[in-house]
């Protein structure tokens, strides 16, 4: 029997699968918070739950995460060197430490100028004890990467230190958004490199001797050297993971893929089977990468997010994340009675709603914190209080203490309502503390002058009010469309009318999605069916829907893609050959092809056993472009474009593909 551990690490949970490969069956499942101060403590408590002892059947590990996506989004990661050839910054860029070297290439891969291999060796040796990595991006060296192989070597002998070029995560044009692809990936290793030591530290223990692969973030497996060499291939792996996980549980081929976590809800249109894949590169933290992902949309808006009451009463629903009161609570029930003795109900907080606490997390900050910040994180060492213990204790205005700077820096956590409270409060939910969950609704209820059932009713609403508004914002940007619904008066007039209609209304609005939604994810079997009912559309909420991104992991399919480009030379009659590892002139339009094809076929063969594939088939794809030309009968070449695809498909796919070959023959 061979089985397969699926592990999704996210910003909540941890989720895992074991699932068998022939039958596809999921055999065990299991959840356990994820431990961001040590990775390894979520993923051995989440084995443990799975309540699993054949481990020596695991024939494979895989993984998914969000946490490149979100040390992107948070700005953390390793401090990185940034060598520049041959152009100067053209926009901000994600590096404190970046220098500008000669050299850099045109269109035809000849040299703007040469290296200065003086001026080089200077500026790495100035990068020496301030940087953990190296990035190098040189102008056009997707036509001939030779300047940035050539520094890279310098830097290996100058510095022992993780060295990336642009040119090998990256085909595509775009010198800004190459060089923060390659300064974001040297950022991410230690990220990456961390959830894997952790994995491999708990299968250790476990005795699992299985090969780990890691989701990309179109879905696709690699194997975990290459997850260590380019790490910027994980982001958005979570959301990819779980479009993969939702078509394999619900085998439907075109809907729209809502996973709801608890810190976002990842919105992907599938069509045949597939996700929508974005060909500009996926954008993330604010900064558009060259790296491939599917078409996610992301929006604030999770089981964990922030409820907040603002002056006149309304609840708006993230999109921060905070931690339950009811988790908290559950782990320390002290905080129900501090919680009691809140703050009174005609007092305007500012920076902070009556339901917050505030625990401590870690401190790894080289900024420098105020004597209050100090104190505060002094008290919380010994576990997490309210905000009103904090203030009482420290004898300051709340509207003094604002604690955002330390949520900020990740030294301290919020700790309030949220949607998970909600649900335990209305009594939906009772796995944490449901005593907590009532408390605070009723502190935010008492505070906005009405009863805890109508103010959970009014939170429910919006929570499923914002749901709709995600869908819809989401198939419009999928249409090609920029405008923003919340943002814009005129269409959320409507959309009140549609969501929540009055009764003596005039005239009623209503939407339709044409494709019915997969609900993936722990919160969706309570929010989604109410949501699906406003949207007029089918909702599908598979079996196993609340670890569907852990068995996207452990049924994706290896896929690595090798390109070579064919432009015409600088002489008549010359043809210039653009790789990720050579650019090369020839003479004949048939022998460049030919060679590319074998070269092509290569690459893509030892790319594909680097992500670990070992049963992997080819798949080439040749497109040779042609303009039509009045001057002369002849059509007029413009490029060729080669890719070969190496796929190594799931065991139960290649099984399907032998039954379906041997019925067709018969």
């Amino acid at each position: 029997m061979s089985l397969v551990l699926g592990i999704d690490t996210g910003g909540t949970y941890t989720d895992g699968v074991v699932v068998e490969r022939k039958s596809k069956q999921i055999l065990t499942k299991a959840k356990a918070l994820t431990t961001r101060e040590d990775l390894s403590i979520g993923i051995r408590n989440c084995i443990a739950n799975l309540d699993f002892e054949d481990f020596k059947n695991i024939s494979a590990v895989s993984l998914s995460t969000t946490l490149a996506t979100n040390a992107i989004v948070e700005g953390r990661g390793c401090e990185v060197g940034l060598l520049m050839i041959g152009c100067n910054p053209i926009d901000s860029l994600p590096v404190k430490h970046y220098y500008v070297l000669p050299g850099g290439h045109n269109l035809k891969g000849r040299p703007n100028a040469e290296l200065d291999l003086a001026k080089t060796r200077q500026a790495i040796c100035e990068l020496k004890g301030k940087v953990d990595a190296v990035a190098i991006s040189g102008y056009l060296s997707v036509r001939n990467p030779e300047h940035e192989i050539a520094v890279m070597r310098l830097v290996t002998e100058i510095l022992d230190l993780p060295v990336v070029c642009a040119h090998q995560l990256t085909t595509s044009l775009g010198f800004h958004e190459r060089t923060v692809t390659a300064a974001l990936n040297a950022r991410l290793i230690p990220i990456i490199t961390e959830l894997i030591e952790s994995v491999k530290k708990v299968l250790d223990e476990r005795g699992i001797d299985a090969p780990i692969m890691v989701v990309k973030g179109d879905g696709c497996m690699m194997g975990e050297a290459l997850a260590r060499e380019k790490p910027i291939e994980t982001i958005l792996s979570g959301p990819a993971s779980s479009i993969i996980g939702g078509t394999f549980l619900t085998q439907c081929d075109n809907a729209l893929v809502l996973d709801m976590g608890g810190t976002t809800t990842d919105i992907a249109i599938l069509q045949n089977g597939v996700p929508k894949i974005n060909q500009e590169g996926a954008t993330v933290g604010g900064w558009l990468t060259r790296v491939q992902a599917a078409q996610i949309y992301t929006y604030g808006l999770g089981g964990d997010s922030y409820i907040q009451v603002s002056r006149d009463g309304a609840i708006q629903v993230g999109p921060q994340r905070v931690w339950p009161l009811c988790v908290i609570g559950y782990q320390y029930p002290y905080l129900i009675d501090e919680l009691k003795l809140n703050f009174d109900k005609t007092y305007d907080l500012m920076f902070a709603q009556a339901t917050d606490c505030f625990m401590f997390l870690k401190r790894f900050t080289a900024e420098v914190l105020s004597d209050q910040e100090k104190e505060v994180v002094k008290i919380l060492q010994a576990g997490p209080h309210s905000l009103h213990y904090l203030t009482q204790r420290m004898d300051i205005d709340p509207n003094l203490l604002n604690l955002q700077h330390l949520v900020d820096l990740g030294i301290l956590a919020r700790v309030s309502l949220t949607p998970t409270d909600i649900l335990h409060a209305s009594g939906i939910y009772d796995q944490w503390n449901r005593e907590a969950a009532k408390l605070g609704v009723e502190i935010l209820a008492t505070r906005t002058k009405e009863s805890s059932e109508e103010f959970i009713r009014r939170a429910s609403e919006q929570i499923v009010n914002d749901l709709c508004i995600t869908c819809l914002q989401s198939l419009i940007g999928c249409e090609g469309q920029s405008m923003r619904i919340k943002s814009t008066p005129h269409i959320m007039y409507f959309m009140q009318k549609a969501l929540s209609p009055e009764r003596d209304q005039s005239f009623d609005c209503s939407f339709t999605i044409n494709m019915p939604v997969i609900g993936i994810g722990a919160p969706v079997r309570a929010w989604l069916p109410a949501m699906a009912e406003k949207m007029n559309t089918g909702l599908i909420i598979p079996e196993h829907a609340e670890v569907a991104n852990a068995v996207g992991a452990a049924t994706g399919k290896i896929m690595e893609t090798v390109k070579v480009l064919i432009k015409p030379g600088e002489k008549d009659g010359t043809y210039l050959l653009h790789a990720s590892w050579e650019c090369k002139l020839f003479e004949n339009l048939a022998a460049a092809v030919l060679y590319a094809m074998a070269k092509a076929k290569e690459q893509a063969a030892l790319a594909a056993s680097k992500a670990g594939a070992k049963e992997f088939e080819l798949v080439v794809n040749h497109q040779d472009k042609y303009a039509q030309s009045g001057m002369t009968e002849k059509d007029l070449y413009i490029e060729s474009l080669i890719e070969i695809t190496a796929v190594e498909r799931p065991e139960w796919e290649r099984e399907e593909i032998k039954e379906k070959f041997f019925v067709d023959c018969i």
